[in-house]
Formats: structure tokens, sequence, C-alpha cells
């Protein structure tokens, strides 16, 4: 099962967001019936069933198994992913798109860029599952308490040129085999009701591929 599975389908997406199968998605991270369900959310079974067809005719669910007791037959269904993000190229046209956004320092382009980073990702994970391949790929995640405006500048500054040089360092547009990456950055306020505590636990750095 996929960690994280990006939707990118507008019917699926409409499917995925009503309360009902919402629930049943985040229920069915584990092999499940439909009426051990239909138990847990409080619906009749015919019900769940229903939701769980819709479910996998969008491909958001999938038959792990089957139990058979006396003379019936009962699937167990699970989630095609543990987690789903919705991909903002299921708005079409009127998604977000950064070339349209002229202020490059105003939160709308920071969240532009992250839209496009969900679509280009996940067109990229769905590659490369159909070649059977990994997807290499770098994250950064930390929190920095800035004194004041003027080092949260200053930082700003240095982080700039620090970047500047280590892409003139590794960047060579005529390498043979040499593949292009995208190089993000970005930096916002925790929201105010994000902890100290919980500002302190997030700081990782991972690669994967």
């Amino acid at each position: 099962m996929l960690e994280v599975r990006i939707i990118d389908d507008p019917a699926a997406a409409s499917v995925a967001m009503d309360p009902v199968r919402s629930r049943l998605l985040s229920e069915l991270r584990e092999p499940a019936s439909a009426a051990a369900l239909a138990s847990r959310v409080g619906l009749s079974r015919q019900k769940v069933n229903y939701h769980l067809r819709t479910l996998e005719s969008h491909g958001l669910v999938r038959v792990a198994g089957e139990k058979r007791w006396g003379g019936l037959t009962e699937r167990q269904l699970v989630a095609t992913g543990s987690a789903y993000v919705v991909s903002p190229g299921t708005l079409g046209p009127a998604a977000a798109d950064p070339e349209r956004e002229k202020d490059r320092l105003s939160a709308s382009y920071l969240l532009a860029l992250a839209a496009r980073a969900v679509g280009e990702v996940g067109d990229l994970i769905r590659r490369a599952r159909e070649a059977g391949k990994q997807l290499a790929t770098l994250t950064v995640d930390t929190v920095i308490r800035f004194r004041s405006p003027q080092e949260r500048a200053a930082f700003t500054h240095e982080l700039t040129e620090e970047i500047n040089r280590l892409v003139a360092k590794y960047h060579d547009e005529t390498a043979p085999g040499g593949r292009p990456h995208r190089l993000v950055l970005m930096a916002h306020p925790l929201p105010a009701s994000q902890t100290p505590e919980e500002e302190g636990e997030v700081n990782h750095a991972r690669e994967e591929g």
C-alpha cells in the first residue's frame, strides 16, 4: 500500500471528500469487511456496501482477500493509500499556477509552488510505479525561531547566497545522462496554535531513492 496517494481525477476527488467515504478510507488502512465497518461507523451494511462499491470503482479501495462463512463469501477491502492528497490539477484551469503569480514574495506564490509540487511529484510517483522503480527525492523540514526581523532577513540573505553557490558548483547543463531537479525553498510562520514543544519535534532531513 502506498504511504500517500495523489488523487488527480476530479470524480475520485469528489468521492473521497464525502464525509462518510472519507471515514471509511481512514478505517480501511487495515483490511476490513463491510460488516465490520458498519459496526464501527454506525451505518447499515447495505449503505456501507454502497459506499465501498463507489470507492472501489474509483480505485480508492481494493479487494485484499475473501473469507467464506458457510455458504457466504465475505470480501476484505483495504484502502489503496494510507492517506490521500488531492492534486490541484483536478481543478483544471482554475488550479494554482506559479507562472501567474507576479509577486514572488507573496504567500500566494508560496502556495502555488506547493500546489505545483503536489502535481509534479504525484505524476512522477505514478510513472515510477508503472516502471517498477523508486523515485529519488530530498526533503528537509526544520523550524527556526528568529530573534528579530533583522536576523530573519540576514538569514535569508546568507541562505540565498549559499544555495546559489551550491547550484553553481553542481549544476551542469551539458552532462551526459544528467537529469534536472527542481529545488524549492519555502519559509512561513508557524500557526499560532502550534506550541514550542511541537516546534521542537519538527526537525529532520530525509532522502529517498
